[in-house]
């Protein structure tokens, strides 16, 4: 199964849900993903995990988070790709119609804040999806 997996620490438990701090690591530079990746970009960074398994973790725990490869992609295509195509369209269309370059720079940038306010306004169903998993750790 292809995975993308972070090692951090425990910071705090709640439920079935944990708040883990990925620390960056030098294998940060050799994954494929990494200049996609927004743990590749920072040194730490918190993220929600659910816990998996039959060990509860306790805080300051050494962890492994992950998340399917799908869910990685599909974050970037979301971050990324989407925005990128709607502003070159938005931008061609309105250089087609007004031919003025700063009009038509200033509505392709303008057409990202809807897109990004869907995106907020679906942060709930996102953080749902886009889910890491403490991996279970009773078989090491």
């Amino acid at each position: 199964m292809n995975k993308i997996s972070h090692q951090g620490f425990v910071e705090s438990v709640e439920g079935d849900s944990a708040v883990v701090r990925i620390v960056q690591t030098s294998a940060c530079a050799a994954c494929k993903a990494a200049s996609h990746c927004s743990a590749a970009e920072s040194k730490e960074k918190l993220v929600n995990a659910r816990i998996m398994g039959h060990t509860t973790p306790k805080v300051g725990d050494s962890v492994v988070v992950s998340m399917s490869g799908d869910n990685g992609r599909d974050a970037v295509v979301y971050a990324f790709v989407l925005p990128f195509i709607i502003m070159v369209v938005v931008l061609y269309c309105c250089l087609r119609i007004s031919s003025d370059e700063a009009l038509a720079a200033l509505v392709g940038i303008g057409s990202l804040v809807p897109y990004y306010l869907v995106l907020y306004l679906l942060r709930g169903k996102l953080r749902r999806k886009f889910l890491f998993v403490l991996e279970d750790r009773t078989g090491i």
